[in-house]
């Protein structure tokens, strides 16, 4: 998943990275609220892990400034104030968890499934649509400007999860466990066999490519321009 991350201690930020990195996710570090706010606004992310007290602006004001302005990305807010009442503001200004600090990596890891497994059941619908590429989720077909795009079954899995991330990238990692349901790497190339099929298949009737390798992070669909 894609997180974007706004924690101002150094020492806890670089824990949090180096967990989630190891599970796969591709993570965004803002070290204050007013950058954090900024960068919220302006990127499409699955996840947001906002610390509560931030330099400049704190992490509830943005939390209400996404919610006021629509922005419904599910937020895991982490706290050193962890009584009941500090839970309770946090929820109440449009959290959707709380987690106090210290942080255990295994408890963040497995919150951020849940709201990654909510905010996939809230984002199902029956048709994705990124430029003049239709992917039809109930009959499995694609089309491009309207014309036909013959996939496997495992070619049409991988375009799916592309176009429900379209304009983000979707790491090795997502592509194993969504699509071959590996929780590893195990050092294969299956990946790049069907994508470079993909790609031969999407280029005989896009004239532009549609799916990029994003060097070191993984690939990214996108429109054509």
């Amino acid at each position: 998943m894609h997180i974007l991350l706004v924690e101002d201690d150094p020492r806890v930020a670089a824990y949090l990275c180096k967990g989630l990195e190891e599970e796969g996710h591709v993570v965004d570090l803002r070290e204050d609220g007013r950058s954090g706010l900024l960068q919220a606004s302006t990127e499409r992310y699955d996840i947001i892990l906002l610390d509560r007290m931030l330099p400049h602006v704190d992490g509830l004001k943005i939390l209400q400034t996404l919610r006021a302005t629509g922005d419904a990305t599910p937020v895991l807010i982490l706290s050193a104030l962890g009584d009941v009442d500090e839970r309770v503001k946090g929820l109440r200004a449009g959290g959707d968890d709380y987690l106090a600090k210290p942080v255990a990596i295994s408890e963040l890891l497995a919150r951020v499934e849940a709201l990654g497994r909510r905010g996939t059941l809230t984002e199902e619908v029956a048709e994705l649509r990124v430029g003049a590429l239709v992917v039809d989720r109930l009959g499995h077909a694609v089309t491009i400007e309207g014309r036909p795009v013959d996939l496997t079954a495992r070619e049409y899995q991988i375009l799916e999860l592309l176009a429900r991330h379209a304009g983000r990238v979707v790491t090795r990692s997502m592509l194993l466990e969504h699509v071959w349901n590996y929780h590893f790497d195990p050092q294969t190339n299956v990946i790049d066999q069907h994508l470079s099929r993909l790609r031969q298949k999407l280029a005989l009737v896009s004239p532009v490519p549609l799916v990029h390798t994003v060097r070191g992070a993984g690939y990214m669909l996108r429109p054509g321009e």
